[in-house]
């Protein structure tokens, strides 16, 4: 199954060293990265869980060009 990223990152046509990339660029850790890109931060009690803070899930909404609301799944 395909995490809310990688859904969004397929409608833009981006891979996963494409949105890696991008979010190195913003400061994003490679492997906070690669949990944003795998959704592990979809399943939540707090943002200390995963390691994942909201400034990292903005960041990968600012690179699929997508409102942070919209990765969070419902």
């Amino acid at each position: 199954m395909k995490s809310r990223v990688q859904e969004l990152a397929e409608k833009i046509n981006m891979t996963f060293d494409d949105f890696i990339g991008e979010m190195r660029k913003k400061g994003c850790s490679e492997p906070t990265a690669i949990k944003i890109w795998n959704g592990d931060y979809e399943n939540f009690e707090d943002y200390g869980d995963n390691n994942i803070q909201l400034s990292n899930l903005r960041k990968a909404a600012a690179v699929l060009t997508v409102g942070t609301g919209t990765l969070i799944p419902k």
